[in-house]
């Protein structure tokens, strides 16, 4: 098991770099495949999600691809609603959690699918503190609840409806998870509900992705990190599905 988790690690991490996902939308399936029951993989995915939204912000931030910005009050609302979300978990059965991560993932890929495509930040609407805050509390409550970061919902959101581009979109996603996460295993500590042990090993092995994920986003065509991003959500998806009715 050991050696499955840090091969798991290795990659989430890589995705966690280059879609700028926390990792929890792949993580989750992945773990829920080899066995752990959904609470466990939420837990698990949360911790991973600190560290690798940590990092890659950071090289972001050093690579001149991250605008803090507005992204503050955003960030700031996801650590209020992720802490929120980190206690709701508990008392939603099994199956109304998978229901409603099907749901996300449905919304994500269908908003980014009809998104239109931008290169350059001229179009980019500006909303005002407080709904950015608002936006951030809501998606930091719901993706926390599922054991993912957000950025799965909040990147289509800023390319589909606030016209980012799709690569300052990705950035603004990872930092976003920042917040939502360590909200989200703050509250879950205080529950008891996170496996450290396990969650720890995913976790560092997640770092050695992390760069190489950075390094090929920015080494790809917007156009191109488009599709792949959409690809990867129908691929979640496939899991999840997998899951719900096949076993």
């Amino acid at each position: 098991m050991f050696t499955a988790l840090v091969a798991v690690g290795i990659f989430i991490g890589t995705m966690s770099g280059f879609f700028g996902i926390g990792g929890g939308m792949i993580l989750v399936p992945l773990l829920l495949a080899v066995g752990f029951e959904i609470k466990d993989a939420i837990g698990i995915s949360i911790v991973q999600m600190v560290f690798s939204s940590v990092f890659g912000s950071y090289l972001n931030y050093k690579r001149g691809s991250l605008a803090v910005g507005e992204g503050i009050y955003v960030g700031i609302g996801g650590f209020v609603g992720g802490f929120a979300g980190g206690y709701i978990t508990d008392s939603i059965p099994d199956s109304i959690l998978q229901i409603l991560f099907l749901g996300v993932l449905l919304f994500a890929l269908f908003r980014l699918y009809f998104s239109a495509h931008h290169e350059d930040d001229s179009l980019t609407k500006r909303l005002n503190k407080g709904l950015l805050f608002g936006i951030g509390v809501s998606i930091g409550v719901f993706s926390i609840t599922l054991g993912i970061g957000g950025s799965i919902i909040l990147t289509p959101v800023l390319v589909g409806l606030l016209h980012y581009p799709i690569k300052k979109a990705v950035s603004a996603g990872l930092f976003f998870v920042v917040f939502s996460s360590v909200a989200g295993m703050i509250s879950r500590l205080n529950t008891d509900m996170i496996d450290f042990n396990n969650g720890l090993i995913v976790a560092i092995s997640s770092l050695a992705g992390v760069s190489a994920g950075i390094w090929l986003k920015d080494h790809i065509t917007s156009r191109n990190h488009k599709s792949a991003l959409m690809v990867l959500y129908i691929l979640a998806l496939a899991m999840l599905l997998k899951k719900i009715f096949f076993m």
